[in-house]
């Protein structure tokens, strides 16, 4: 039995490449260790089968997005991360991105959702796409299901699509409409913490949940409670 050494070196010498080209392979998911991929430079092997996928690239990996769907209850921000593992990704991810470890590193939290809300919440490594939902929040137009009780007051609905003021300031006009007797469709664009739930009190109606379904042109289409998918290459907020 041979002395076990990292993977990177073992690599390395074995195709004859500079450590760090070894390292780059390695993290990038192009190298299996007896038929499973190992993502780990210092990861020790010693009479293991050692291959590198035939299409291995040194191209550096691009960043991801990944959609999640948040559960009622659970904090919407970085604390998340954990249960974002592989085992919460979603059997039909139609993405055609090759899960990798190193896509749960350097997330970033950049769609803030209530933790009594449920639904659609982004977490990205791009910083185009971090630096878009947060600078243009006020174009992007996000699709809340709102569940509801009480009985709304005379021309309610019209005043939640424009005339309420809220914190001494004019609303600007919202989208809502009646999806069924106890439910209200919101497209709003830059929600301010707790703003939907005020809304509806000024009619005379409490806000029992809301739920996330879109953020922009992205769906959360029929992705599960807990479960996430990557964001497709070439497809925008």
């Amino acid at each position: 039995m041979s002395e076990p050494v990292r993977l990177a070196k073992h690599l390395a010498q074995q195709i004859g490449c500079s450590r760090r080209e070894a390292e780059l392979y390695i993290e990038g998911g192009w190298v299996s260790v007896d038929g499973q991929v190992v993502e780990q430079p210092q990861f020790r092997v010693a009479d293991q089968t050692v291959l590198l996928h035939p299409d291995a690239s040194l191209k550096q990996a691009e960043p991801v997005t990944l959609l999640w769907h948040k559960p009622v209850g659970q904090d919407a921000g970085l604390a998340s991360l954990p249960l974002l593992n592989v085992d919460a990704h979603a059997v039909d991810d139609a993405s055609g991105i090759a899960l990798l470890q190193r896509h749960f590193s350097r997330q970033t939290a950049v769609t803030p959702l209530d933790i009594n809300a449920s639904g659609l919440v982004v977490f990205t490594q791009d910083e185009r796409i971090a630096r878009k939902l947060v600078q243009d929040a006020a174009l992007i137009e996000h699709e809340i299901i709102v569940e509801i009780s009480g009985e709304i007051a005379p021309n309610g609905l019209k005043l939640l699509n424009h005339g309420l003021r809220l914190n001494g300031r004019d609303l600007p006009p919202t989208k809502v409409s009646w999806q069924n007797e106890t439910r209200l469709r919101f497209a709003i664009k830059a929600a301010q913490p707790n703003q939907i739930a005020q809304m509806c009190a000024r009619v005379g109606l409490t806000v029992i949940g809301q739920k996330r379904i879109r953020i922009g042109r992205i769906a959360m289409g029929k992705l599960a409670v807990g479960q996430w998918r990557y964001l497709p290459v070439g497809e925008r907020f």
